[in-house]
C-alpha cells in the first residue's frame, strides 16, 4: 500500500547515508521515490531476484535471511530504520543473495537505481558512506563466522541476544531494559540451532536472573551477565 512521505520532512533522514542531500534534490528525490506499507511478514525481495534499485527502511523492522537446501530459514542480520537494503546486489549487479521480509508492519522507500547512482556521483560522502556500510557488513558476517565456528549454542544465543538489543527499541520505559520481541523459530534461525534448544536454553537464563520472559518478550535483566556467558568482552 502506498504512503506519503516527505523527504524534506524524514525522521529517520539522519539515520541515512541521505542525511546530507541539498533541498533541491530532496524535493527531487521525493517525485522519484515511492513509499509503501508492508504488512508484518510480507516479503520485500526474494533471493535471485535482480535488483532495480535501493531500499531504505523508515519504519518498522526487517529480517534478511537465506533458505537451506531443507526449505529452512538461515537470518543474517536485521534493517532497522534508516538502513539501506539490496545495496550489495545493486552496486555489483548480481541479483539478491538473500531475501527480506517484515517482522512487523513496515514504511520501506524505493529509489530506482539510475537515480541512486546519479545521487552517488553528485555527491561523493554517499559512496564514502555505502563503503562503510558494506565494510560493516562484511565485519558482521565475519563475526558470526567465528561465532559459528568457535562457541557453543549457549554462548550463541547469549551474544544474539546481546546484538538483537540493539535492534529492538527500549521497550520497558519503567526501568529501561532491553526487551526483545522475536519468535523462538526466528531465534533458533539466528543462532542456528533447534527451536527447543533455544526454549531450554532461555529457560536456563531465566532461572540464572538473566532474562525475564513473557510470552514472546524477553527482556534482557542482566547484560553483563548475558555478556560473560556469551564470552564478550565487557
Amino acid at each position: 500500500m502506498s504512503v506519503e512521505i516527505k523527504c524534506k520532512y524524514c525522521d529517520v533522514k539522519n539515520l541515512s547515508c541521505f542525511n546530507r542531500i541539498n533541498t533541491d534534490d530532496l524535493d527531487y528525490l521525493n517525485s522519484i521515490k515511492k513509499s509503501n506499507l508492508y504488512k508484518k511478514g510480507q516479503d520485500i525481495f526474494y533471493e535471485g531476484m535482480r535488483p532495480t534499485g535501493v531500499y531504505c527502511l523508515y519504519s518498522g523492522k526487517i529480517k534478511i535471511f537465506k533458505l537451506g537446501i531443507d526449505g529452512k530459514e538461515q537470518i543474517v542480520r536485521f534493517a532497522t530504520p534508516g538502513n539501506l537494503l539490496g545495496i550489495r546486489a545493486l552496486i555489483s549487479g548480481r541479483e539478491y543473495s538473500a531475501s527480506a521480509s517484515t517482522l512487523e508492519d513496515s514504511v520501506v522507500c524505493f529509489i530506482d537505481r539510475r537515480t541512486f547512482l546519479k545521487l552517488t556521483v553528485k555527491y561523493p560522502y554517499l559512496s564514502h558512506c555505502l563503503m562503510i556500510t558494506l565494510t560493516k557488513l562484511l565485519e558482521e558476517a565475519e563475526n558470526k563466522l567465528t561465532s559459528l565456528a568457535q562457541k557453543g549454542v549457549r554462548e550463541r544465543l547469549a551474544e544474539t541476544l546481546i546484538v538483537l538489543s540493539n535492534v529492538f527499541k527500549y521497550e520497558n520505559p519503567t526501568n529501561n531494559m532491553p526487551v526483545i520481541s522475536l519468535t523462538r523459530l526466528d531465534l533458533s534461525n539466528i543462532v542456528g540451532t533447534a527451536t527447543e534448544t533455544v526454549i531450554r536454553l532461555l529457560s536456563e537464563f531465566k532461572d540464572e536472573g538473566l532474562v525475564e520472559i513473557k510470552g514472546r518478550k524477553i527482556t534482557l535483566v542482566d547484560i553483563k551477565g548475558l555478556k560473560r556467558a556469551g564470552k564478550i568482552l565487557i
